[in-house]
């Protein structure tokens, strides 16, 4: 085992114990309370359910891309890339209908399509930095872990004492993993800049969330959690317009 592996391992079991380690955490009630609550057209919380369009235009942009062009992904990854896109785009869906009466029923649907799209992500930088195959075996448990993890929150919370953590640790360990993977390994793929993007939007779009009551009180026609929307949504597009390049100058050999 070559120490860059080792150092992955060691990251990830730490940030595992340590969040196993700490006490549940149970969803805000105020995290239901977003700043914009306008109606427009008889939909409630308009833009924060119509901001989330573009995921699905980015989803079907991406399958378009997987389709048109299978030879911009790895040999046996395009179960990966499929899933990932079907994600974003159910996104659109899962995040409207919870914005539209937002709660932990609705914030479930939410959720789902989101850790689909993390852990194919995962499979998907498995399968770049080290090989098609152990992304693909990877794929299942890990789209299981993410799914399991939304369940079991819902379940925690029904029960009264709902634990966040195994979602937390399935949306954020990610994040945490995949920058130190293309650290550790800068020239194994040519999508690591596109994938550089993405964790920039996707931190920005947290940014957004935390200002959501700040931007929208500034006087500005869009609240923080619009534009977390429309920030996160940049996030997968950053990866089409990698694939895209792949398309233009050809895969690296």
């Amino acid at each position: 085992m070559s120490w860059r592996v080792a150092l992955l391992i060691l990251v990830g079991a730490g940030v595992i114990i340590a969040v196993a380690m700490a006490d549940p955490v149970a969803q805000d009630p105020l995290y239901h309370l977003f700043a914009d609550q306008r109606a427009l057209a008889n939909i409630p919380n308009f833009l924060n359910v119509m901001s989330n369009l573009p995921f699905l235009v980015v989803g079907i942009l991406g399958w378009r891309v997987i389709m048109r062009s299978p030879e911009v992904i790895l040999p046996g990854t395009k179960p990966s890339w499929m899933i990932f896109f079907t994600g974003v785009a159910l996104t659109a869906f899962g995040s409207g209908y919870f914005h539209l009466n937002p709660n932990n029923d609705t914030l479930v649907w939410d959720r789902l399509p989101m850790t689909v799209s993390f852990m194919s992500l995962v499979s998907i930088i498995i399968a770049e930095y080290f090989s098609p195959a152990l992304g693909r075996k990877t794929l299942p448990a890990l789209l299981l872990a993410g799914i399991a993890s939304v369940v079991y929150w819902a379940f925690t919370e029904s029960l009264g004492h709902g634990d966040l953590r195994p979602y937390a640790l399935v949306q954020f360990l990610p994040m945490l993993l995949i920058p130190l993977i293309i650290l550790l390994y800068p020239t194994r793929s040519d999508l690591g800049r596109y994938v550089w993007w993405m964790i920039g939007f996707y931190v920005a779009a947290k940014v957004f969330e935390q200002l959501d009551g700040a931007i929208y009180v500034g006087g500005h026609m869009l609240s923080g959690h619009t534009l977390k929307h429309l920030a996160a949504s940049l996030a997968p597009l950053s990866l089409v317009y990698g694939l895209l390049q792949r398309r233009k100058h050809g895969f690296p050999r």
